[in-house]
């Protein structure tokens, strides 16, 4: 058993443990293993204990896994590929070819270049609206203020597909106070799809790493980002 392997099983307990402690199942809580500045070798030892989901922040690093792991994959398996960074003008069409999702729209200008350039023989994009919910200035994200009228016209677009919100707090003191601001995303969350002006409702709320998953599983959270606690600390 690897080190990675290892990991992953202590997450799946605490994501379980934390699952409980909310009332919630075990299975309302994705894992998304974050990959970023570990190898294709890591991805793939995660990948032969079942992990599928693995998240990029570096768009380059991330297209180079992509490509090179489906021919180290054991046949039949298949990984799904978030982009949880910054998405600048001009790599707008390596992420829409080769991302499976986008969880860090914050503009409508990076949202209309995804749609027209995801390739038509692929699945929509699958699209989460980053909200800067500490209102921090160096910060990515939309104001809360402003979520619902992104998501609105995100949703009018072709060969996208709106799924949700995706927010990054500033770390918290306390166990109390990292659920108090999660639940802020909760709340703007449940108040976009309350609107009824979505063609459909939002089923992702992608909060909560390493450090504070329980608090954000606490406060709803359906897919929670982890990846020092499953690949290491990051050099």
């Amino acid at each position: 058993m690897t080190m990675i392997v290892r990991n992953l099983q202590l997450v799946r307990d605490r994501i379980t443990t934390a699952c409980m402690a909310a009332g919630r199942q075990p299975d309302s809580v994705r894992l998304l293993a974050v990959s970023k500045t570990f190898g294709a070798d890591a991805v793939l030892q995660a990948a032969t204990d079942g992990q599928r989901s693995f998240g990029e922040n570096y768009i380059a690093e991330g297209v180079e896994k992509i490509t090179a792991l489906p021919s180290l994959l054991p046949a039949g398996v298949s990984l799904e590929w978030h982009c949880i960074g910054p998405v600048q003008s001009n790599k707008t069409r390596l992420v829409a070819e080769h991302f499976d999702w986008v969880q860090s729209v914050d503009r409508l200008k990076i949202a209309q270049r995804l749609s027209e350039q995801r390739p038509a023989g692929l699945a929509p994009l699958q699209i989460c609206i980053q909200v800067n919910i500490d209102g921090g200035a160096s910060k990515s994200g939309v104001a809360p203020a402003d979520a619902l009228a992104l998501a609105q016209e995100v949703s009018k677009l072709p060969r996208l597909q709106l799924r949700g919100l995706m927010a990054i707090p500033e770390p918290a003191p306390d166990f109390i106070a990292a659920c108090a601001v999660h639940q802020r995303v909760r709340e703007l969350f449940d108040q976009i799809n309350r609107a009824g002006t979505l063609p459909a409702a939002m089923d992702t709320l992608s909060l909560g790493m390493t450090a504070d998953l329980e608090a954000a599983i606490q406060a709803g959270s359906t897919m929670v980002r982890v990846g020092t606690a499953i690949f290491g600390g990051r050099s």
